[in-house]
């Protein structure tokens, strides 16, 4: 098979297209998401927010491997070891986007917020720590319903 047959058999691929739709489905409305309900004046980094910033409603990385997870099983069948594989790997983005990220987040922000403190009151100098944002369990499950219904939808149409 040429390197062309197999490129284009992966966007024949409904698993793939699904998956890839969801992703950008997510990102999209994060970004609408953002346009609406943000109060910055500059709002035309919200293009910007669509391809790189972690965080916000939905999770795109919910949306995703709960797309991959739900194509595999519908066609691949429950009981495929790929299916397996997905619904694990999926129980491990969803767990860690809400769990561990958010958590690494917040614990960045309290360290600023106390290193900005006690830089003022010391008058010494201070470098702030990237704060990674993670998700809301709300961010989290409208990632996942949106990458189910998406991948549903594909398999229909």
């Amino acid at each position: 098979m040429t390197v062309a047959a197999s490129i284009r058999s992966l966007f024949e691929n409904v698993i793939f297209l699904s998956t890839i739709t969801s992703l950008f489905v997510a990102q999209i409305l994060k970004m609408a998401f953002y346009l609406f309900s943000s109060k910055d004046k500059k709002k035309w980094i919200a293009i910007e927010t669509m391809f790189w910033r972690t965080g916000g409603m939905p999770s795109s990385h919910s949306a995703l491997v709960c797309s991959l997870a739900t194509s595999t099983g519908i066609k691949e069948g429950i009981a495929s070891n790929f299916f397996v594989f997905s619904l694990v790997f999926a129980m491990v983005v969803l767990r860690d986007s809400v769990g561990v990220r958010r958590a690494a987040g917040l614990q960045a922000k309290a360290l600023n917020s106390l290193g900005k403190q006690s830089a003022e009151k010391n008058g010494i100098e201070f470098s702030s720590v990237k704060e990674i944002q993670g998700h809301t369990p709300l961010e989290v499950f409208v990632g996942a319903f949106l990458g189910v219904i998406i991948a549903v939808l594909f398999h229909l149409l």
